[in-house]
């Protein structure tokens, strides 16, 4: 069979001219194909050559950034907490009942200094930790190297001096190095910024 056969069913009727076929009405259109074409479009790709940069924020970096506010809001908690201690120490100190017993006010005294340096350090430890949160959206490789080694001090720190109550700031902390350390988080903290 062929076109100019008046037997051939898929032929164009006799008299009437072929027209090409027109994508229309039961020819959708696929989203991200050029018209015309079965091959979708190619993702886009910086002017450096690679995969282009990150436009949003990756959720795993988005994920790093709230639990690095959370550490923060821990770390208010833990500095108002020795604070208090170290406060009720002192009061326990100035007790008349207990100004006798010379190894209790040496061993307050002592005591009342080292919660009095936890609460410093902790403190410049929750400064340290809010500087490095606002740095998620506009900070470079440095700022990310800077949050890895931050995760890592504070999840040893975590561990040993403050076992039990720790154990949160350890959790977090391992996974906020896990998500800024990962091929998503070298790729926010390494776009370009124009």
């Amino acid at each position: 069979m062929s076109y100019g056969d008046p037997n051939n069913p898929y032929g164009a009727p006799q008299g009437q001219p072929q027209q090409p076929q027109q994508p229309g009405y039961g020819y959708p259109q696929q989203q991200g194909q050029a018209p015309g074409y079965g091959y979708p479009q190619a993702p886009p790709v910086s002017p450096y050559g690679g995969p282009a940069a990150p436009t949003t924020m990756p959720g795993s970096v988005g994920a790093a950034k709230v639990m690095m506010w959370v550490i923060v809001g821990l770390q208010v908690l833990g500095v108002a907490f020795f604070a208090f201690a170290a406060v009720a120490l002192n009061a326990a100190k100035d007790d008349e009942s207990l100004k006798d017993n010379v190894a209790f006010q040496d061993l307050v005294g002592q005591s009342t200094g080292v919660i009095w340096g936890y609460v410093v350090f902790g403190l410049a430890w929750l400064v340290f930790a809010a500087v490095l949160a606002t740095k998620f959206k506009n900070g470079g490789n440095g700022a990310r190297v800077t949050i890895l080694v931050f995760a890592i001090i504070t999840a040893v720190l975590g561990i040993y001096p403050f076992i039990l109550v720790g154990l949160v700031h350890t959790v977090l902390a391992i996974l906020v190095a896990v998500f800024v350390g990962n091929a998503n988080g070298k790729a926010w903290f390494n776009r370009p910024r124009y």
